[in-house]
């Protein structure tokens, strides 16, 4: 089961022909699951919905944050929503959406959005989130996570595949808030609770940064991974157990830089027959 995570950048830049770069990227990578951030919508369209389309994924859920104006201020005259996605090749039988607090913060209107899909092997409990931003926001994404636990906790336990978690944490990996969810390396918020980084697996040479200085819309600033793929433990069969893991969408497709992120992608075992 191949499952990458993206944060496309909303409506930025030269949007329009971003996002057939992304169809590319994408297209590349046949993925089974796709959580992506930074998605737009409006009256005419939805971008999760046309690229679940165009991948031929055919089944799709999208929660809006509730206050988009910190993103519509910076396009002027573009009044999209934005919000998170899960796209899947198979159905989704149950989701739910949590907002987030902005415990002191900016107040986006962010949210953690939870998709359980039915696969012929059992049931898959997929969450994906994009939390605050600013670099000295480690309290508020702390916070964050803390719900993000309980939320998993109530939605994700007691199906035969293990939780995964995907999204732009705007964290370092040695950061607060990664630790947190890990619970591994601190007490974790929910007890007994434990998520491990996908790219704990990765080759340790292979290039991790999700937000790099060379990205051409980026302005000078730390190249680093911010983008994670977190996991629970494997099932009985081995179900969720990590078998790969690589960075996606880190270069120019036709001169066109997708998206100022670059992916994470994770081949999971799946159940077997």
């Amino acid at each position: 089961m191949r499952v990458l995570t993206w944060n496309l950048w909303w409506r930025f830049g030269p949007w329009d022909a971003r996002r057939k770069a992304i169809l590319d990227v994408l297209r590349e990578q046949r993925p089974d699951v796709v959580a992506l951030q930074e998605v737009w919508a409006n009256d005419g369209e939805n971008l999760a919905g046309w690229l679940a389309d165009e991948l031929g994924l055919g089944h799709w859920t999208y929660a809006r944050f509730s206050r988009p104006e910190h993103w519509q201020r910076r396009v002027p005259g573009d009044t999209s929503d934005i919000g998170v996605a899960v796209l899947s090749r198979w159905p989704i039988g149950a989701e739910a959406v949590l907002p987030l607090p902005a415990d002191g913060g900016a107040d986006n209107g962010r949210v953690a959005l939870y998709a359980r899909l039915d696969t012929p092997g059992g049931n898959v409990p997929v969450f994906t989130t994009h939390l605050n931003s600013p670099p000295y926001d480690s309290g508020v994404r702390c916070a964050q996570v803390r719900v993000l636990a309980e939320f998993v906790a109530e939605k994700g336990w007691g199906e035969s595949y293990p939780p995964v978690i995907a999204g732009d944490f705007n964290a370092w990996p040695d950061s607060d808030e990664i630790r947190l969810l890990g619970g591994y390396k601190t007490a974790p918020p929910v007890p007994k609770q434990c998520f491990v980084d996908v790219w704990e697996y990765a080759d340790p040479a292979a290039p991790s940064a999700t937000w790099d200085s060379s990205n051409a819309y980026h302005t000078p600033g730390p190249t680093v991974r911010i983008d994670y793929i977190h996991v629970g433990r494997p099932g009985a069969r081995g179900e969720g157990e990590v078998l790969d893991v690589a960075r996606f969408g880190h270069g120019a497709v036709d001169g066109v830089w997708p998206s100022d992120h670059a992916g994470v992608r994770v081949d999971l075992k799946e159940a077997p027959e």
